[in-house]
């Protein structure tokens, strides 16, 4: 409890225990004779009077309260206000019923000097002025909650805490027949945060540097666990704040998936990252609800995790929409600036002249409705474009390429990848055939992308709380060039050096069960299909389970959940996928969840 609310505490419980002595002090003197007082103060008397109002100021005054000139004017009206009360109360020929507790007043009659009389107060009014003064020192009370010991101060009843919990068994096979000689499954976020790969293959240069590859023919199994706990924080007017920590392996941007026994093992602990972190504001102008959110925040557009996987977060400077139209349309929309990459500051660290910025961005927009057709059915509809700006990758000035000399371009390397986007190579090497100096290269995603992607959902609630949906979405990378990168590619080739690659993806499901695991033996199925070429989406942000994550992928997912209490479930997923261009790649990923959230 604050000081100050302790103080008014303080305040109301004296105030109520001088009005309640001041009362039984005044019924105690019915009918009996005061003894000598002090020395009279002019104007005021020295003695109890018949008046209460009268006996307070006098307490006040000889508590050096009230100056005594002040209190002489108070009690001068208060005997006025007396008078006229014992000359309405001779009048009336009835009996009156006893005035209430804020009206009383009584009367003094004249007598002999050293005399006291009292005008009789009943019980049920003394107790009916001490219930008042208690009601409202309570309410003072209860409003600023330090009636109850237990209760939570004020700025905590601002703070909403929320996490969940995830445990999962999760096992991946792959089927005999996978390609592990072409070479196509190169693990370029290794590459690209090391000293890339060394391409220089003349003579007089040993060829020592190890090649980092993706796994394609060795079955894993891992248990992993997943954490996560933040707090909304409500600022008032509008304003709100929010932080969420999670577990991880690493600083992925796609997944804060820990794999128990992972890293160094040994039960080793694990690290914990900020995951979420923003300031919002919320305002309704014209009908329309603005929402403008700065920081770290959850995924803000409608769609599947084709495009957007599940986990991801968004680095943001954003806007977003939402309009009631009518009883049957809610329009929406997003818009919003999204750094994905910011230069070092420092770049190149090796020399004394630095590098050009080359800040990658995300310029996204979306618009979309909901649409309640009628009392069974629901659709909802959104369109969005997303553009992204130097995330390709972009050739050098001529450069030895050794471990010393950086080219001016390595900040368009790509520095997280999963597999499936075409790369090229950035680094424009000199011919050092003469030499033995080791050259390396980078690597950038070799064609731009510009996204277009319409996602559609249709629920129909006819055997509520069952629901039956179907879900779709379309994108195509707009941006893409076959003739320009098939000129730069690195991979993605079929044997006669032609582009197999392509900008088209679509998914499809189908859901049936409770649209929410609010309650024990809530349930839900789902059966879903999804077609994802080359480069249709940044294969960094795309799901990160579905063919071992990332873009070139096919196949089916078949998933399931069951409520075991309102706040607990358990769910399984068995995925299949093949590879849609290039060498064959298949890949089974089957997973057991129990899930907690608070």
């Amino acid at each position: 409890m604050s000081a100050s609310l302790k103080n008014k505490r303080r305040r109301s419980v004296a105030s109520l225990a001088a009005v309640c002595c001041t009362l039984a002090a005044t019924a105690a003197l019915h009918g009996q004779t005061a003894e000598s007082q002090p020395a009279p103060i002019s104007g005021i008397p020295t003695a109890p009077t018949a008046n209460v109002t009268i006996n307070l100021i006098r307490l006040m005054v000889e508590q050096k309260l009230l100056p005594a000139e002040a209190a002489a004017k108070l009690i001068a009206q208060a005997e006025a206000e007396a008078a006229q009360v014992n000359a309405a109360l001779a009048a009336a020929a009835a009996p009156k019923p006893a005035p209430a507790a804020s009206e009383l007043a009584a009367s003094a009659p004249t007598g002999a000097p050293g005399t006291v009389r009292v005008t009789y107060i009943p019980p049920h009014v003394r107790r009916q002025m001490v219930e008042e003064v208690r009601a409202e020192v309570m309410s003072q009370a209860v409003d600023e909650r330090w009636a109850d010991p237990q209760a939570l101060p004020e700025w905590a009843t601002r703070w909403k805490f929320n996490g969940d919990i995830r445990l999962r068994y999760e096992a991946v096979s792959f089927p005999a027949g996978n390609d592990t000689i072409s070479g196509n499954l190169l693990n370029f976020t290794s590459l690209n945060n090391g000293k890339g790969q060394q391409s220089n293959t003349n003579a007089g240069v040993t060829q020592d540097e190890p090649l980092p590859f993706l796994n394609a023919d060795q079955d894993r199994e891992r248990p992993r666990l997943r954490a996560r706990f933040g707090a909304d924080v409500n600022l008032e007017e509008g304003f709100t704040t929010g932080i969420r920590l999670a577990t991880g392996d690493s600083n992925s941007p796609i997944s804060q998936n820990q794999t128990l026994g992972g890293g160094t093992g040994n039960f080793s602990k694990y690290e914990v990252w900020i995951d979420r972190a923003y300031l919002r504001h919320e305002a309704t102008v014209a009908d329309t609800l603005l929402t403008s959110s700065l920081g770290r925040v959850n995924n803000p557009f409608f769609g599947t995790s084709m495009i957007w996987s599940n986990d991801l977060g968004f680095d943001a400077a954003m806007v977003q929409a939402r309009h009631r139209a009518s009883d049957s349309f809610t329009h929406f929309g997003t818009a919003g600036l999204f750094p994905v990459h910011n230069t070092a500051f420092d770049l190149s660290t090796n020399q004394q002249t630095k590098t050009a910025s080359a800040d990658k961005w995300l310029y996204a927009v979306q618009a979309g409705t909901e649409w309640k057709i009628n009392k069974d059915f629901e659709a909802k509809l959104g369109l969005a474009y997303y553009h992204f700006q130097n995330i390709e990758g972009k050739v050098s000035s001529p450069t030895n390429g050794s471990a010393l000399d950086a080219g001016d371009t390595d900040g368009s390397r790509a520095l997280f990848t999963q597999k499936g986007n075409t790369m090229m190579k950035v680094r424009n090497l000199n011919d050092l055939s003469a030499t033995t100096t080791k050259q390396f290269n980078y690597f950038g995603l070799a064609t731009p992308f510009r996204e277009v992607a319409l996602t559609g959902r249709l629920d129909y609630n006819h055997y509520d709380p069952i629901q039956i949906s179907l879900i779709g979405e379309v994108v195509k990378n707009v941006a893409l060039d076959k003739d320009q990168t098939e000129s730069v590619a690195f991979n993605n080739l079929d044997g006669s050096d032609k582009f197999s690659g392509g900008d088209l993806g679509f998914f499809t499901a189908v859901q049936v069960g409770h649209a929410a695991l609010a309650q024990r033996w809530d349930w839900s199925v789902s059966l879903g299909y999804r077609y994802v070429q080359t480069d249709a989406v940044v294969d960094g942000f795309a799901d990160s389970d579905f063919g071992g994550g990332g873009t070139n992928v096919k196949g089916f997912t078949l998933g399931g959940n069951l409520a075991l209490s309102s706040r607990v479930w358990i769910g399984a997923r068995l995925m299949s996928a093949d590879q849609v261009d290039g060498p064959t790649y298949k890949n089974d990923t089957l997973q057991f969840d129990i899930n907690g959230r608070f």
